[in-house]
């Protein structure tokens, strides 16, 4: 097969994953859209007694979920948003039904990623409310990863409309009514919203079009990424697939929400699957003792460029995920990577920011959006279809 051959191959491809994503996207949330918006209306209740939101992953990719569902929750993106108390539980502690037993409290919420239901029943035994993504909320086809895209999409959107819940307190168990909601500076997102607070059906009706609604979004994002991207995807995956085939080693970072988007990167590659060959990766936002030293002694600025000072070898790839494409770090890094002769890609929102406008990285991959939960969730298709590409380049 000729180059040329073979990159029409791969941009065809593209097209067929997207038109995958785009029938599994509106087929997942026609039919789930209300049992979400009543979920969160009990998440709601549950964090208006105090408890917290316990993320459990049992597999290397489901703890990049768990621990994305916790920076959420806990640092709102959104300016106005309140921060909600959760925390993400993996593998690395330990047997997750242990955890749950030491860490859950009966007004707690544990939400579990892949296959964990030892800690499923344990938060039940304990009166959780308890959700089993897979199995809850089971995802249509057979794609791990249209599953985990989903799956992301599914977990912003309950952190997105719980707060709608929380602002209509007379909703809540054990709380008195009011007539009229307060949603703040966080009212915009929200353009269905009822006044009156008595109405539990009609702010569940109002919460699902809003779900519906935000599907869509992700769903026109995710059209645009992939269909403007679709050479700079093909370009990228034949490079990276080269570097791979040499013995190269994958070097991902991000900060907040986008660190671990960065684990689930770096776990595609050693735990693929598909039957795929494991590859190399290394998640630059693993270290946490790396992390901490650097940003206490030198600067936080620092954190990613001194480890691929002292990781990265000829041939390796950095690759960057940032919702701004302006972040200290990550520029640092890519400059670094740039000095030293590595490849260098970025997955960016907004219009590109710095990464995209002075070029700093040989492939940039622009999800045209200010909404960071959509750009982070249109990212993760765009790495995911790279993935696959890797697989299927010559």
């Amino acid at each position: 097969m000729s180059s040329s051959a073979s990159a029409a191959g791969l941009g065809g491809r593209v097209e067929a994953l997207l038109a995958r994503r785009t029938e599994a996207n509106h087929a997942f949330f026609e039919r789930e859209a209300e049992a979400i918006a009543r979920l969160c209306h009990r998440m709601a209740e549950r964090f208006a007694r105090g408890g917290r939101l316990v993320a459990f992953g049992s597999s290397p990719a489901a703890r990049s979920d768990a621990r994305h569902v916790a920076v959420e929750f806990v640092h709102p993106v959104i300016v106005g948003k309140r921060a909600l108390p959760a925390l993400g539980i993996a593998g690395e502690g330990g047997d997750l039904a242990v955890q749950a037993r030491l860490v859950l409290g009966a007004d707690d919420i544990a939400l579990a990623f892949g296959d964990a239901p030892e800690a499923i029943a344990e938060a039940q035994a304990l009166g959780c409310l308890a959700v089993d993504l897979p199995r809850d909320f089971p995802p249509p086809g057979e794609d791990p990863f249209v599953h985990q895209e989903l799956s992301e999409t599914l977990y912003h959107v309950l952190w997105e409309l719980v707060h709608v819940y929380l602002e209509h307190q007379g909703l809540l168990e054990g709380r008195t009514p009011r007539r009229t909601h307060d949603a703040g500076a966080s009212s915009f997102l929200y353009p269905f919203l009822a006044e009156q607070e008595s109405d539990l059906e009609s702010v569940v009706d109002d919460v699902r079009r809003s779900v519906l609604m935000k599907a869509e979004e992700i769903g026109l994002l995710r059209e645009q990424t992939l269909s403007d991207a679709r050479e700079t995807l093909v370009e990228a995956a034949r490079d990276l697939r080269g570097r791979l085939d040499g013995g190269a080693t994958v070097l991902a970072l991000g900060n907040g929400g986008s660190a671990t988007d960065a684990m689930d990167l770096v776990a595609d590659l050693r735990d693929p699957p598909h039957g795929w060959p494991p590859r190399r990766g290394l998640d630059l936002t693993e270290d946490t003792a790396i992390i901490t030293a650097v940003a206490n002694d030198v600067g936080v600025e620092a954190i990613f460029a001194r480890q691929v000072i002292a990781y990265a070898r000829t041939g390796d790839m950095v690759v960057a995920l940032s919702t701004s494409g302006g972040s200290g770090n990550v520029i640092a890094a890519l400059a670094e990577a740039r000095r030293r002769g590595l490849g260098t890609m970025a997955f960016v929102g907004y219009d590109g920011g710095r990464i995209l406008g002075e070029q700093l990285a040989d492939h940039v991959i622009v999800s045209r959006s200010e909404h960071i939960p959509r750009i982070q969730e249109a990212q993760a298709s765009a790495w995911h279809v790279l993935r696959e590409l890797v697989e299927l380049a010559a």
